[in-house]
C-alpha cells in the first residue's frame, strides 16, 4: 500500500462557469458583468483551500478523458493537488457547474455532476485495492466528502469498510442535495458541515438560528454538526455541548465556494491542533476574507 496522503477530498471535480454582476439582480435580469471559467466542484474547492492552508490533499473523483478533463487535471497538478487516484472515464464528459451571482448573492445555479454519479463506487477503488487502503487495513486519515455522490453510495460508505477508520468531514454539494446526508444521521458518523437552509432541509423543519439547527441534528443522530448562517452566529455542536462564533462583517463580492472555504479552514485548523473555539473562529475569518475577495479563487 502506498503512503497515505495528509487528507483525501472525495467528490466533485469539475469546471465552474460563474457569471458575476456588481448590481442587485432579480429573476429575468439581463445586466453586464464578468463570466469566468475556473476549476471547481465541492471536493476541488475544499482541496484548493487546504493547499492554501499548507496541506497536501489527494483527490478521489471522476473526470472525463475529454479535452476539458485533460485541462482540468493539468490545472489540479499545477495547484499541488494529488490526482493519481482520480477515475478517468473513457465514455463520460467532464462535469460542469454554472452559476449567476449578483451583489445580492447567488441568483441561480445548475450543477451537472452526472458523470460523477454514473462513476459511482469506482471512484473509491483505491481505498480497497491497496493503493490507499484495503478492507482489512482501511484508510485512517482525514476525509472531506461531498454530497454529489449518490444516496446509495453515501449509504454504502457509512456502512462499508473503505472509510470505517477515517475522520469523515461531510458537506452537501448544495441545499438541493442536503437530504443525501441522511445516512450520516442514521449511523451517527462523521462531522456534518451545513448552512441553516441545508440543516432545515435535512431535518424537514425551519430553524431560527444555527444553534437550534445543530441541536436538532444531534438529536437526530449526528455525531457532530457545524452549522453556518451567513453573517449570523455559527455553531459547532457535539454531544458535549454547542459553541458559537460570530463571522466578521465584510462586503460580499462572491458566494460560490464560501462554504467549501469555511469547511477547509476548519479542518486545517483542527489538524494543526486548534481547539473547537479557535478552529471555528479561524474558519469564519477565512470564509469572510474569501467572500470579500481578499483570498484569490
Amino acid at each position: 500500500m502506498n503512503a497515505q496522503p495528509e487528507i483525501l477530498c472525495i467528490g466533485s471535480v469539475l469546471w465552474d462557469v460563474i457569471g458575476r454582476a456588481p448590481v442587485h439582480m432579480r429573476q429575468g435580469a439581463d445586466v453586464p458583468g464578468r463570466i469566468t471559467r475556473l476549476p471547481g466542484g465541492v471536493a476541488l474547492n475544499i482541496a484548493m483551500a487546504l493547499v492554501r492552508a499548507g496541506l497536501t490533499p489527494d483527490l478521489l473523483s471522476a473526470v472525463g478523458c475529454d479535452e476539458d478533463g485533460a485541462l482540468l487535471i493539468d490545472n489540479c497538478n499545477r495547484l499541488g493537488l494529488g490526482t493519481s487516484h482520480v477515475y478517468r472515464s473513457p465514455d463520460m464528459p467532464t462535469d460542469r457547474y454554472m452559476a449567476v451571482e449578483g451583489a445580492n448573492g447567488l441568483i441561480a445555479a445548475i450543477a451537472d455532476a452526472h458523470s460523477l454519479e454514473a462513476a459511482g463506487a469506482r471512484i473509491l477503488d483505491p481505498l480497497l485495492n491497496g493503493a490507499l487502503g484495503t478492507a482489512e487495513n482501511p484508510f485512517s486519515g482525514t476525509v472531506a466528502l461531498d454530497g454529489n455522490l449518490t444516496l446509495s453510495l453515501l449509504d454504502d460508505i457509512v456502512q462499508g469498510r473503505a472509510l470505517s477508520a477515517a475522520d469523515l468531514r461531510v458537506a452537501p454539494a448544495s441545499p438541493g442535495k442536503a437530504e443525501r446526508l441522511q445516512p450520516f444521521l442514521r449511523h451517527g458518523c462523521g462531522t456534518l458541515y451545513v448552512n441553516l437552509e441545508e440543516a432545515g432541509l435535512l431535518c424537514q423543519q425551519a430553524f431560527p438560528d444555527a444553534t437550534a439547527a445543530a441541536t436538532v441534528l444531534l438529536d437526530r443522530g449526528a455525531r457532530r454538526a457545524v452549522v453556518t448562517d451567513g453573517g449570523n452566529l455559527a455553531c459547532d455542536g457535539t454531544h458535549k455541548g454547542c459553541i458559537t462564533g460570530q463571522p466578521p462583517e465584510v462586503l460580499i463580492t462572491r458566494v460560490t465556494g464560501a462554504g467549501d472555504t469555511f469547511m477547509a479552514a476548519h479542518i486545517a485548523a483542527e489538524l494543526a491542533g486548534a481547539d473547537r473555539s479557535a478552529a471555528l473562529s479561524r474558519a469564519l475569518t477565512t470564509a469572510a476574507a474569501y467572500v470579500s475577495g481578499d483570498i484569490a479563487s
